[in-house]
């Protein structure tokens, strides 16, 4: 009987259970992506300053810095009786923007966790229900994409809800 295969098998089989599988430890972009934000194609998002206006359709949104985070402002318009309008704070941990809506009387109406992807903005598509106290009728902050029209403070500072209040002002004021 030839052992010689029986050795190699084992052999092979030895050398498979020593090497750990690889993991992957960190949120860095690999692959096209990384080579798109080295080649300057798309924003690196961990360092892009979040400071802008964002919209799409009807839905708007503003960040602005503050003197402890940055200002959201958001307002989403359907018709005169469907739309969402709130302002608040906003944190930030990388990609991650922790949002924080004001309720009425300063109370906290709401707080999420959205993505900032370089020029994008997401919301998540489930949202806590004192999300909807900025909102009336039927409408809903929930799963707003939306993509940067500007890096301007000052275009930012300037959305206004359906009531003409400031919902972004950069000196504090509204």
């Amino acid at each position: 009987m030839n052992r010689t295969p029986l050795a190699v098998l084992l052999l092979l089989a030895a050398c498979q259970q020593g090497a750990p599988p690889p993991t992957r430890t960190t949120a860095t972009p690999i692959g096209l992506e990384a080579a798109a934000i080295q080649a300057g194609i798309i924003p690196d998002p961990a360092s892009t300053d979040i400071t802008g206006l964002y919209a799409r359709e009807g839905d708007r949104v503003c960040i602005v810095p503050s003197a402890t985070a940055y200002r959201i402002g958001v307002a989403a318009d359907y018709d005169d009786r469907e739309h969402c309008s709130g302002t608040g704070t906003v944190t930030r941990a990388g990609e991650i923007l922790h949002v924080t809506f004001e309720g009425e009387g300063g109370g906290q109406a709401c707080a999420f966790d959205a993505r900032f992807e370089g020029d994008r903005l997401v919301f998540p598509g489930r949202l806590p229900s004192a999300c909807q106290r900025i909102c009336t009728g039927h409408a809903s902050v929930s799963g707003l994409m939306l993509d940067r029209l500007s890096e301007s403070l000052s275009e930012a500072s300037t959305l206004r809800d359906l009531r003409g209040k400031l919902l972004c002002p950069s000196d504090g004021r509204s």
